[in-house]
């Protein structure tokens, strides 16, 4: 059952799960640049009363489900997001500001968001244990040499 939350004059549950990339889908997510933009995106979150319920950074996109005050649109949520991010990884990784990457931008312009109702745990457990499914799928389509020719 979704947890009510209230501020002043509102009773609320407004829950989002919100999926954006970096510009051009490159897979540089990981290391360093990944523990920064999840620091980031963690401390920005709460400054803004935003709360996350799950967060998993991929090498080419991130997953949050979160929850946020009704005062708040998803686009403005996003915009402080992606901006402020993009902001520290430019001052702690210069190189990203060179060719093949993005100049002045990193994320891609869009993102994808559903609003989360009565499947809010369902949801939440796909992004939590998503990269434990995309192993399990690599694993499974390995090929293990059943068409290789053999010269017998």
């Amino acid at each position: 059952m979704p947890k009510w939350k209230k501020i002043a004059h509102v009773i609320y549950q407004c829950s989002y799960h919100i999926i954006w990339t970096p510009k051009y889908r490159y897979r540089i997510l990981e290391g360093d640049i990944a523990k920064m933009v999840e620091h980031k995106i963690r401390t920005v979150c709460e400054w803004e009363g935003i709360e996350i319920l799950e967060l998993n950074i991929r090498k080419d996109h991130v997953h949050m489900v979160a929850t946020m005050p009704p005062r708040m649109s998803i686009s403005e949520a996003m915009g402080i997001i992606k901006g402020k991010t993009a902001i520290a990884l430019f001052k702690g990784h210069t190189n990203l500001k060179e060719k093949p990457y993005w100049g002045n931008h990193f994320w891609s312009r869009g993102y994808c968001v559903t609003t989360i109702g009565m499947y809010e745990e369902k949801i939440r457990r796909y992004v939590k244990y998503q990269e434990d499914r995309e192993k399990q799928e690599d694993n499974n389509s390995k090929d293990y040499g059943l068409f290789e020719s053999s010269d017998s």
